[in-house]
């Protein structure tokens, strides 16, 4: 439970810095999310999150299995 709670954190930490500090200022005005409301921007956003956690659970994954290849040597 634990890793999977390190793993969101991560996930939403660097997925919102990369939101809004390198995406948000390039985006056109519809999709740059509006604090307090429910707008394309938070999707956006959201979508972001989720694709930084699948780069997080892809980088666990391959860890992993280069450590059992190396074991296995």
């Amino acid at each position: 439970m634990r890793a999977r709670s390190l793993k969101s954190l991560i996930a939403v930490v660097t997925g919102n810095a990369l939101y809004f500090l390198v995406l948000m200022p390039r985006l056109p005005e519809a999709a740059r999310h509006t604090p307090f409301k429910a707008d394309l921007g938070l999707l956006v956003d959201t979508w972001v999150c989720l694709v930084m956690y699948g780069l997080v659970e892809l980088a666990c994954y391959l860890r992993h299995r280069n450590h059992r290849v190396s074991a296995v040597r």
